[in-house]
């Protein structure tokens, strides 16, 4: 798999469909408004995971590595291989991205699947099949939602803002002198850079401990639709590392970044 244009043309395309029937599997599951029909068991820490997440994630395993043999694999739900590490293609993988949202039957959850080329992602697509919205997007093609192009937010300045921020930093944006219209928190993190990527909301900021699988995926679709995803340190972030937690993130309109970077740096010296 190379970056060329005319690979990503055809590989973006399969991508969404294997994304999309990802979904069917993970709806067989699920019930709105209801808990789900799943099995849900608590991982060390406390996080659930369903029934529904493993069965999603044996589907992509085995349908992903037909369709990229040579990419290493790095999902939430398998066991980390450091096999990936020596690899120049790896595919990222969240099952389902909102395991709680989508256990309690909020609709507000997503698959979620990034193709990384030398450390950065080239390819995303991140499907939430109960809310009936996909979002994709690859390096050079744009982002899209339901097929129609996405772009961020056109605001140019922080005043009046609508942020999505972490419920325990609420307190500090409210006092904000820039007015910020602070906007409910989607459980799927993945959704939440999307929105920022459809312009739905101004910019987002996530608390630390996010890992790549949260968040490859929005990564590119948020790059494509005019957005910056970063840490504090203001890259473009770097996947396929042997660490895989993340800072406190921000995502924002380019015009917006360097404003919301300052703001999120001045935050989290607030929090610790």
């Amino acid at each position: 798999m190379h970056t060329a244009e005319t690979d990503l043309a055809v590989f973006l395309p399969r991508l969404e469909a294997l994304t999309r029937k990802a979904g069917d599997i993970a709806m067989n599951y699920f019930r709105p408004g209801e808990r789900t029909i799943a099995d849900v068991s608590y991982k060390g820490g406390g996080s659930p995971v369903t029934e529904a997440d493993l069965a999603v994630d044996r589907f992509l395993y085995e349908e992903i590595a037909r369709l990229v043999p040579e990419a290493g694999w790095l999902s939430e739900e398998t066991a980390d291989n450091p096999d990936r590490l020596s690899r120049e293609t790896l595919i990222v993988v969240d099952p389902i991205d909102g395991t709680l949202a989508f256990a309690r039957g909020d609709d507000r959850w997503a698959v979620a699947i990034a193709l990384i080329e030398r450390g950065r992602p080239v390819a995303g697509v991140v499907h939430a099949p109960a809310l009936n919205e996909t979002y994709v997007g690859a390096l050079g093609r744009g982002a899209f939602l339901n097929g129609e192009p996405i772009r961020v937010s056109r605001r140019e300045k922080m005043e009046g803002a609508q942020i999505v921020a972490p419920r325990g930093l609420h307190a500090y944006f409210e006092k904000s002198p820039y007015g910020f219209d602070l906007a409910p928190r989607t459980p799927s993190l993945a959704l939440r850079i999307a929105d920022v990527a459809t312009g739905r909301h101004d910019l987002a900021i996530a608390a630390a401990e996010s890992r790549d699988w949260d968040i490859a995926a929005a990564d590119v679709i948020l790059t494509e639709a005019g957005g910056v995803l970063s840490e504090l340190e203001g890259a473009p972030l770097v996947y396929n590392r042997p660490r895989l937690a993340r800072d406190m993130l921000v995502a924002a309109p380019r015009a917006l970044f360097p404003a919301s970077l300052a703001l999120a740096r001045e935050v989290s010296k607030g929090a610790k």
